[in-house]
């Protein structure tokens, strides 16, 4: 049919026939393949290129620069800590020695006091009439004596004329010394009611600051026997004073073993920042504490201002040792690998570099003292130690180590006040 026939009506038209779908041919597969062949290889070269540009930009990457000094090595005192507490020197307990009633109080409580000061009055009268009793006893037995020593001295003129006996003599020799044995005992009774006078007057047997007094005017005090004796107040003697303290088994045998060893002390109060307060230990028990394996210690401190107070808690520290050599270098030198502490140390002409491990002590200002492990001429990186402990070679600029003033700890800050008011105009 040809197309000229169906001109005038479209739906006509006959419906194309479906054909079905033709499979290439295996050659021309083939050829498609072999025709990708190469695009696969330029990429593949590319990939090459840039690795192969990439390692070699590696290879020429410069080497990580470190700084390096040499320890510095300066004279150091190491010290151990210990913890304690403020202890009078001296405490006395002033007890009266006699009984009565008080009469007079002579000093302001807490005030300072000084040895010998009078600070108690107790009712001297019934004192003082005993000891002129007593002095009118003694008196009378040395005229008693007087008169022994007469009869007696008449009777030798009379024993030559045999105008009396023998045993009469002998009788006014025994009167003679009965009598003296009488006024000795008085006179020793006047002694005691003249001290029973003077112990009406309580005066302060040591210089420090007293108590507040815990018996007022008017009351009747005790003193007949010392564990019955009524309390009148108290004394601690505080110039010098005493920091009493603990220390562990190991620390007093590292103490013990020293040649050199050390009884100087440093302490601060918890509101100070710095080791102020200057002394010494005096004492050491003689024996650990069975509970806890510590022994006790004492040191000595001046205090001219009484500003320490018996009971103060206190940090101190004891010189282990005197003055040594001690190399030191940086804190942020010092890592940590692991159990161990290591510094990098750049050996050789190459920038080789090396973890060397050590053995770190106390920081002084910013600076760790190294025990062992270093000596005085290794080249230590003390800047850049991230590149150091990842690379094997570094390239080295010289530098210098200095002490860094570290702040001191903080201290414990004041109460703060809980209430204000508003000052009165002047």
């Amino acid at each position: 049919m040809y197309l000229s026939e169906l001109k005038g009506d479209p739906a006509q038209l006959p419906e194309p026939e479906q054909q079905q779908p033709t499979r290439a041919p295996r050659f021309t597969r083939k050829r498609a393949a072999y025709a990708a062949l190469p695009v696969a290889g330029l990429i593949l070269f590319g990939a090459y290129g840039l690795i192969g540009h990439d390692k070699a930009q590696a290879d020429t990457q410069p080497l990580p620069t470190v700084t390096v000094s040499q320890p510095i090595e300066r004279s150091i005192v190491e010290w151990d800590d210990y913890v304690g507490r403020f202890e009078a020197s001296q405490a006395v307990e002033i007890r009266p020695r006699v009984s009565g009633a008080l009469t007079g109080i002579h000093f302001k409580d807490g005030q300072i006091v000084r040895k010998g000061q009078l600070l108690f009055t107790i009712d001297p009268r019934p004192f003082a009439a005993a000891l002129a009793e007593a002095r009118a006893r003694a008196a009378s037995a040395a005229t008693a004596l007087s008169l022994a020593h007469a009869d007696l001295a008449r009777a030798n003129r009379l024993i030559a004329d045999q105008a009396v006996s023998a045993e009469e003599v002998d009788s006014l020799r025994a009167r003679v010394q009965s009598a003296e044995a009488a006024l000795a005992a008085a006179r020793a009774q006047v002694q005691a009611r003249r001290l029973d006078v003077e112990f009406t007057q309580v005066r302060a047997p040591i210089s420090g600051r007293v108590s507040d007094r815990r018996v007022d005017i008017g009351n009747l005090v005790s003193g007949d026997a010392a564990a019955s004796a009524t309390v009148l107040t108290t004394v601690n003697a505080l110039d010098p004073i005493y920091f009493s303290f603990d220390g562990s088994e190991s620390l007093y045998l590292k103490q013990r073993r020293q040649k050199d060893g050390s009884d100087r002390v440093e302490i601060r109060l918890q509101d100070e920042p710095d080791y102020r307060w200057k002394g010494k230990v005096d004492f050491t028990d003689n024996a650990l504490d069975n509970g806890s394996g510590t022994i006790r210690g004492r040191a000595v401190v001046d205090n001219p201002n009484y500003f320490l107070t018996p009971g103060m808690f206190g940090n101190m520290r004891l010189a282990a040792g005197g003055a040594r050599k001690a190399l030191l270098v940086p804190d942020a030198a010092v890592v940590s690998d692991q159990a161990r502490k290591v510094v990098y140390v750049v050996t050789g002409k190459d920038g080789s570099v090396e973890a060397r491990p050590v053995e770190a002590g106390p920081l002084i200002n910013g600076l760790r003292v190294i025990r062992s492990g270093l000596k005085p001429k290794d080249r230590v990186v003390i800047s850049g130690v991230q590149f150091a402990a990842s690379a094997p070679k570094v390239q080295t600029i010289a530098g210098r180590i200095e002490a860094t003033k570290v702040a001191a700890a903080p201290a414990v800050p004041a109460p703060i006040s809980s209430q204000a008011t508003l000052a009165a105009a002047r």
